[in-house]
């Protein structure tokens, strides 16, 4: 089964094509990408051009992989979405629970209610159940209690921006499979099994947006991403030192550190000037880079951690903590992390499936091999249908099939 994930970035757009047997056994058949120039902020600023791009992408994704491709799962970024936790509860009078009342359960609840016009419904799905207090994760068949309650996550996003995307990608006769929320997309490729059912937050430190994933209980609670990332740091740089951006990049990649040490004050580099006279440089030293770097990333990492509280998820002690994307690569950014989070911090890396030893085993292809990766049904109750199929239906016709379906 041939798989393939787009990933639509703000500095490049990239494609991965997978032979999918399952999350475990698969090999990469090729990841291709292209700088991105028409898509700014995550809005479209040339369509045209988006659309040039994004079909030289595909045909060198066809080429490479030598594969058709006729549709895809796409990453959708969620800045500007809402995250909802809603409930559904009723009473059983100390009867056994069956499959009738998750039913009626799922029936009552908001989960097959119409999203509103504006915004796009991107994931809706059932995390946890509750007896009487107690939570539990599987279904909750042939216990006794008096009341059954349902808990959900679902997250939305602005329907233009899906509108925008779905337009471009259709007119290169390309169908969408699945729309991938980017921090589920990356935490898919990094977190292994035993993270996602102890606990583990994913945060993908991205160029020009940084998201966050939580799993827990083997369960995706949380998603949201940001529009701050490593670009972020690089034009921080070239402010601060008065450089090029090319100088920026390059000082970021290979001196900043968020650990200083004595000698960083007497490490000296030169750098070109921003300046339009040619071959002229000036000389910084290192401290003077980390300096501007070290306050971003924890504003980055302390715009996470408030996120967090916002939804009240720092009260559940979550203890491990995975760095991946560009911004993962820092020098030191893992002990700081671990400093604000004050948690177990490693860096990840997509080493799932045949990635251990590839080329292909790096951050920066998380969310690509994620987006590549998804399988709806992994993320959809039995008692629950994919978002094209469970709107309720009017009229005597559709009165009667849900009468069957849920009484």
């Amino acid at each position: 089964m041939i798989k393939v994930g787009l990933n639509i970035g703000n500095a490049k757009f990239s494609c991965a094509v997978i032979d999918y047997k399952n999350e475990k056994q698969f090999n990469i058949l090729s990841i291709d990408s292209i700088p991105s120039t028409a898509l700014k902020k995550n809005f479209v600023t040339n369509v045209n051009q988006m659309s040039s791009e994004l079909e030289k992408l595909i045909s060198d994704s066809e080429k490479n992989s030598q594969t058709k491709i006729k549709s895809i799962n796409l990453n959708v970024h969620t800045n500007g979405s809402f995250s909802k936790y809603y409930e559904s509860e009723i009473r059983i009078e100390n009867n056994t629970i069956s499959d009738l009342d998750i039913k009626k359960a799922v029936n009552n609840s908001d989960f097959f209610s119409g999203a509103d016009n504006n915004f796009f419904e991107i994931h809706n799905n059932l995390i946890n159940y509750n007896l009487d207090g107690n939570t539990l994760y599987e279904k909750p068949i042939g216990n006794y209690a008096n009341k059954l309650k349902l808990c959900f996550y679902k997250i939305s996003v602005p329907a233009k921006n899906i509108n925008n995307f779905k337009n471009i990608i259709n007119k290169l006769n390309i169908s969408i499979d699945s729309y991938v929320p980017v921090p589920l997309a990356s935490s898919l490729s990094v977190l292994s099994d035993d993270e996602k059912n102890i606990g583990s937050i994913c945060i993908d430190l991205g160029h020009s947006n940084t998201s966050v994933a939580i799993f827990e209980n083997n369960k995706f609670i949380y998603g949201d991403s940001f529009l701050v990332g490593s670009n972020n740091i690089t034009n921080d740089i070239a402010r601060g030192v008065s450089t090029t951006l090319e100088s920026a990049e390059r000082l970021k990649t290979l001196y900043s550190s968020l650990i200083s040490a004595p000698s960083d004050e007497f490490e000296i580099i030169e750098i070109p000037m921003i300046s339009g006279e040619k071959n002229k440089f000036s000389q910084i030293n290192r401290l003077k880079i980390n300096s501007i770097v070290k306050p971003r990333v924890e504003e980055t990492l302390e715009m996470i951690w408030q996120k967090l509280k916002q939804n009240n998820l720092h009260k559940r002690q979550i203890k491990n903590v995975v760095l991946t994307g560009g911004g993962s690569l820092l020098d030191g950014i893992k002990q700081y992390a671990e400093f604000i989070f004050s948690a177990n911090v490693r860096i990840g890396y997509p080493s799932v499936g045949n990635l251990i030893d590839s080329d292909f085993n790096k951050p920066i292809y998380s969310d690509t091999i994620g987006c590549s990766l998804y399988d709806q049904s992994q993320f959809l109750s039995e008692f629950t249908e994919i978002q094209g199929k469970k709107r309720k239906k009017y009229g005597f016709k559709g009165f009667f099939n849900w009468l069957d379906q849920y009484i």
